[in-house]
């Protein structure tokens, strides 16, 4: 798997000290959703973000491979 972009979309609004738990993503809220945006280099890294959600406690909305800016 060669990098990709991924947008993450988790209910509610993440806090800065959640938002910085996930690196080099981008963090946008939304009024009912938080949306990171960020490169995943491959598949274990992906998993390890899904991970990362799921052990915070977050509820996942959705999880996209988004076209590169």
């Amino acid at each position: 798997m060669a990098p990709a972009d991924y947008e993450i979309r988790v209910k509610g609004r993440l806090s800065d000290s959640l938002s910085d738990a996930f690196g080099d993503f981008t963090a946008a809220v939304k009024p009912a959703e938080t949306v990171m945006r960020g490169e995943v280099r491959d598949q274990s890294e992906l998993h390890g973000v899904l991970e990362r959600i799921q052990s915070l406690g977050l509820e996942l909305i959705e999880v996209r491979r988004v076209e590169s800016d």
